[in-house]
């Protein structure tokens, strides 16, 4: 938890401040969002040879390097913001990112009991999230401010704190891997969780990224729904970690995807009636609280469908399904808003969340308990 919490503090503290730092400095729009971009892509491409670098590294070395490669770099901004230089600073800490996501999601599998599952992967998320709830507004006031230089340092020292975490962690041996084990998860065990995390991430990202413009001259308020549906979220996941120990994988799913289809749709309704207030809060409370469910749930199904040997596999498949699916959903439900406006972006994403209820009901396999299927 203590690792979680600095590793994603540190990533936190720039993400919003160095496409802001490099537009300050006479660079684009575009150049500025090409920042993010290439780190999620570099993010999204470690997460695919994550899971092998497990099984050979383990996961302390795994996580060391992840946590030096996200921080450490971010010196280099203090010498320059140039495009060259952000661009490169934000590949290396791409790479870092990808590492502790995917070996960071899988050590919680591997570290807690089996019936407790659920309520470790929800504690995960709160230490995640309340590390990023703290880092964002830190960081960007601090830039502000004209400490900018204070922010890069602060952004290379606060993931060394996770490696002190780090040297703390117990020496975790796999399972033997046995009959070819280490294959990757088969389409059965991967389609429901991974469909739905996507679909709901793309709604997501459209969520955080267009609602401030969507409901133009209140600002502030789009900014306290965010909050609130950060809050729901953190809930959301907790809460469907609960209910997963004690009644099991492949029940919470359908309603956990019904209730952000739901809070899409008020988004919807909302924007297009002008940004009701009242309105804009149920619907961050409904979506973000079906989207932490759905985290969850995905996540312990993938685990327990993947046994001891293919953690790691199933970690990265969830980090790059929510991590591509956000991505991609901020770039498409940006089109779609400049084709057919905002209350559009909202609609689209609750159509593509609802699309998968019917999957995840018909799916074969989809609703038995996960530890039972067999690739």
């Amino acid at each position: 938890m203590a690792m979680g919490f600095a590793a994603f503090g540190g990533w936190s503290l720039l993400l919003p401040v160095v496409p802001l730092a490099v537009s300050e400095a006479g660079g684009s729009e575009a150049l500025a969002g090409a920042v993010t971009a290439v780190f999620m892509a570099a993010t999204v491409a470690t997460q695919l040879v994550t899971p092998r670098l497990l099984h050979v590294w383990g996961y302390r070395l795994v996580l060391a390097v992840g946590c030096l490669l996200l921080g450490l770099p971010a010196l280099a901004l203090l010498a320059s913001t140039a495009a060259p230089v952000a661009l490169g600073v934000s590949v290396v800490r791409g790479v870092g990112f990808g590492l502790l996501t995917v070996a960071g999601s899988a050590l919680v599998a591997e570290l807690a009991p089996r019936e407790l599952l659920g309520r470790a992967t929800g504690a995960q998320g709160i230490a995640i999230a309340t590390g990023q709830m703290i880092a964002l507004p830190v960081g960007l006031a601090l830039f502000g401010r004209g400490h900018a230089n204070t922010v890069y340092v602060l952004g290379a020292a606060v993931p060394m704190l996770a490696v002190v975490a780090i040297a703390a962690l117990p020496r975790i041996r796999h399972a033997a891997a046995e009959d070819g084990s280490r294959r990757r998860l088969p389409l059965s065990v991967l389609l429901v969780p991974c469909l739905a995390m996507l679909a709901v991430a793309a709604a997501y990202g459209g969520v955080t990224s267009l609602l401030p413009i969507a409901v133009a001259g209140r600002a502030a308020v789009a900014g306290v729904a965010l909050s609130v549906a950060s809050a729901a979220i953190l809930v959301g996941r907790y809460a469907a970690g609960l209910l997963v120990d004690r009644i099991g994988v492949g029940r919470i799913m359908v309603p956990a995807l019904a209730c952000a289809a739901s809070g899409a749709v008020l988004f919807a309704v909302t924007v297009a009636g002008g940004g009701n207030a009242v309105l804009l809060m149920a619907a961050a409370i409904l979506f973000g609280g079906g989207f932490g469910a759905v985290q969850n749930e995905s996540l312990v199904t993938l685990f327990r469908s993947a046994g001891p040997t293919r953690l790691g596999a199933a970690s990265a498949a969830w980090n790059v399904s929510f991590d591509a699916g956000t991505g991609v959903g901020a770039l498409a439900l940006g089109a779609v808003a400049g084709l057919a406006g905002h209350a559009a972006v909202y609609t689209v994403g609750a159509v593509a969340i609802a699309l998968v209820i019917p999957v995840a009901l018909l799916a074969p396999g989809a609703r038995r308990p996960a530890d039972r299927v067999e690739a």
